[in-house]
């Protein structure tokens, strides 16, 4: 059974009806509109890493809020494309380097937005905090364990600002759910949720080295396909439940109000046997006190169900899908007819990049219309909620030790699927 267009409305009428009269409406509705600039003057910023995310990253800091001063790249490639979406972002040029720490030294800059291949996070991020930088890193914190607690206890001794880019936590449409739905127990008991992230593409990349004599080996790669590619080897990466996964547990982790105990995963390379290393099937189920579950997959095989989450309450449903779309149904006989989904998306193409970030330019829906939100609001507010913790100490949303913890259990996921048993966390 599957929802249709008149149900899928219906959902959406619901979830703002679930909100009407309550705190997290009115939040709702003040979120829509950004507002600068930031109290002391905008942070001036430097970006590490300026490809796929990090190129995105660019484009969704506010200039109240702060000011791109430098960017870093060891691809010089990248350069110009950056250059263009710093400029549509209405900030003066910034001055390119190949080296971070080359950058760190010669720029006057106050904080760091961090988006390079995930084995090197640990590295850059530690640097950069004891260099007396406040730093944005992107998910996952780090690929391992002990490199996120480097980064962790870093942060804690030069007494900087450390945020990781789970932009779920500043999306107003989220924020709404936990504060107007879940927490108040409008689902009731929740014991169960489904994650999924599914798409038909090949998670490789292609493209050609930026000159004749580029030495990726320079940089740790021993080829430009591994530079290139960096996300389809364990060396640099935790595959997708690094890249996609961990975006939803940190959710779950916070809905829930706890981190999980242990972890059930398997995973194989099914369709692409193209010397990859990293899955592009995966499944998990992670185990959480009470008695609760999370089930996870990402397949590249099919893109039917797109990608959301699903919560199970015995008073009802809640679907947040694509960070845009947010459906409630009522369990029981009212709700019965609503609770099959089919969760295809009607107006935009699949995700297709290994990154979750459409491009600048893609179509969003509008705040508040209805129950669909715009999707690039949770990464805007969160570099302005970094900065604002920057200037006048707002609080992070995220920070540390709630990104530890989704870090956690995806490394572990991984480990699951190689000792092919259940691993407790």
């Amino acid at each position: 059974m599957t929802l249709t267009p008149e149900q899928e409305i219906q959902g959406r009428r619901n979830f703002m009806k679930a909100l009407a009269g309550t705190p997290a409406l009115a939040a709702l509705g003040a979120a829509a509109a950004f507002k600068g600039p930031v109290s002391g003057g905008p942070v001036r910023l430097g970006h590490i890493g300026v490809g796929g995310q990090g190129g995105f990253l660019l484009t969704v800091v506010d200039k109240n809020y702060a000011t791109i001063k430098a960017i870093a790249d060891i691809n010089p490639g990248r350069f110009a494309k950056a250059d263009e979406n710093i400029a549509k972002a209405g900030h003066p040029p910034a001055k390119h380097y190949t080296d971070w720490k080359e950058m760190l030294q010669k720029e006057d800059i106050e904080a760091v937005v961090v988006a390079v291949p995930l084995w090197a996070h640990a590295d850059v991020v530690v640097g950069c905090l004891d260099a007396g930088k406040h730093v944005l890193c992107e998910k996952m914190m780090a690929w391992d364990v002990a490199g996120a607690e480097r980064m962790r206890d870093a942060a804690k001794r030069n007494k900087r600002i450390l945020e990781i880019c789970y932009q779920r936590f500043y999306n107003p449409m989220y924020q709404a759910a936990y504060d107007g739905i879940i927490k108040t127990g409008g689902l009731g008991e929740v014991y169960h949720t489904r994650l999924a992230w599914h798409r038909n593409a090949n998670w490789r990349r292609k493209g050609e080295p930026p000159s004749k004599d580029f030495d990726a080996s320079a940089w740790g790669y021993p080829t430009w396909e591994h530079l290139l590619n960096w996300r389809l080897y364990w060396k640099y990466s935790q595959g997708l439940f690094a890249e996609l996964a961990s975006h939803q547990l940190s959710v779950v982790n916070w809905f829930y109000g706890a981190k999980p105990e242990a972890v059930l995963a398997s995973g194989s390379v099914s369709r692409f046997k193209d010397g990859r290393e990293v899955y592009d099937h995966c499944y998990a189920t992670w185990e959480y006190p009470g008695g609760r579950t999370a089930v996870f997959s990402s397949i590249e095989s099919n893109a039917f169900d797109d990608y959301y989450e699903c919560y199970y309450g015995t008073k009802g449903t809640l679907i947040l899908k694509r960070e845009s779309e947010a459906m409630l149904f009522a369990e029981g006989k009212e709700g019965a007819a609503a609770t099959s989904l089919e969760l295809a998306s009607k107006t935009s193409a699949p995700v297709l990049e290994s990154s979750e970030t459409q491009s600048p330019t893609a179509a969003v829906a509008q705040p508040g219309s209805g129950g669909t939100f715009e999707r690039r609001a949770g990464n805007i507010r969160e570099i302005q909620g970094f900065c604002s913790a920057i200037r006048v100490g707002k609080p992070l949303l995220v920070g540390p030790d709630r990104a530890l913890e989704s870090a956690r259990g995806c490394i572990v996921a991984n480990q699951a699927v190689e000792k092919k048993t259940r691993l407790t966390l």
